[in-house]
């Protein structure tokens, strides 16, 4: 077998024994996106006594979201751990995760995206020529602001709020009368320190990883999107492995997003107290008008079901209300 070259833009038609993962955030145990890749990782290299080496790459080193995500879909990147919002721009289908207050909290969404909704969604990935391997989680994607907390719509008028480019963000951002900025992640940092920015949203944990204390004063539990972080690798690259090893590789995938799952679950308190106690202000739900929210981001499910296509939006709904 023939070693395969790591890096994104690097392929080979031989099966491979090196896999490379890359994600933009810093490589921090506690980063969503981190740890869904060394857990993978270390599943990988364990069930297959190292005759599969994983390679992981954080810190955009194999380029944005997007790159990489082109990359997969030509087999010269291999696997990604991504947000769901930029898969959002390629696949429409997957937006419907994106809507705003769409799920009532994180067990209510894990549920669905395991259950057949989740596997329909994955699936049609597949017609893009990347395979969903799992759905990890970032959790919801709070908003830290720098001037003042947020607890009720009129709060976010016409603040500059950090934002991905993807219609459902833009559309939610825009019912609530927000100066969305789009802005790559690599960004962010100096866009608060510099003022370009009001605040941002990410979830607690990229809060928490990522230097935020030194930039904001509030979290802010909105719990405006949930952002599901679907295991990403390119079709052709897992066709090349044998259907042992892919099967390997699928569990492995599972294996973290269980993984993430619960350390998302376990050290939250912790994240906030450590947050408090370096000045930042959390402001939890209870402190939030939820339902004024979701009223005024109503309209945006109207408004994105006909560009999302298909039933993906009216079927959400409805595993929303079974669930």
């Amino acid at each position: 077998m023939v070693l395969s070259l790591v890096g994104c833009g690097e392929t080979s038609s031989a099966p491979k024994t090196v896999l490379s993962i890359g994600y933009t955030t810093a490589s921090n145990p506690n980063d969503p996106y981190a740890l869904t890749a060394q857990k993978f990782k270390e599943v990988v290299e364990e069930k297959t006594q190292g005759r599969i080496t994983v390679n992981d790459y954080p810190s955009s080193q194999l380029g944005s979201e997007p790159e990489m995500w082109e990359g997969m879909q030509i087999g010269t990147c291999d696997m990604a751990v991504m947000t769901n919002a930029y898969v959002s721009t390629y696949v429409l289908a997957n937006g419907a995760l994106d809507l705003p207050f769409i799920f009532s909290d994180c067990q209510q969404a894990r549920k669905i995206l395991d259950g057949d909704y989740g596997q329909k969604l994955a699936k049609n990935v597949e017609s893009a020529g990347v395979t969903v391997l799992g759905w990890s989680e970032g959790g919801f994607r709070q908003l830290a602001t720098g001037k003042r907390s947020i607890k009720e719509p009129s709060d976010l008028a016409g603040m500059k709020i950090r934002c991905m480019e993807t219609k459902t963000y833009l559309a939610a951002y825009a019912a609530l009368g927000v100066n969305a900025t789009p802005m790559a992640w690599s960004e962010v940092l100096t866009a608060l320190q510099q003022g370009t920015i009001d605040g941002c949203d990410a979830p607690l944990s990229v809060l928490y990883t990522n230097g935020f204390p030194d930039v904001s004063k509030y979290i802010n539990n909105v719990n405006l999107f949930y952002s599901p972080l679907p295991i990403c690798i390119s079709s052709r690259v897992l066709e090349s492995f044998s259907e042992e090893d892919q099967q390997i590789i699928r569990e492995a995938a599972q294996e973290a997003v269980a993984t993430v799952r619960k350390n998302n679950d376990d050290s939250a308190e912790t994240m906030e107290k450590d947050l408090t106690s370096k000045g930042m202000t959390i402001v939890p739900t209870s402190e939030v008008d939820s339902k004024a929210f979701q009223e005024v981001a109503k309209p945006v499910y109207q408004k994105m079901e006909s560009y999302i296509g298909g039933t993906w939006v009216s079927d959400l709904e409805k595993e929303v209300e079974s669930k």
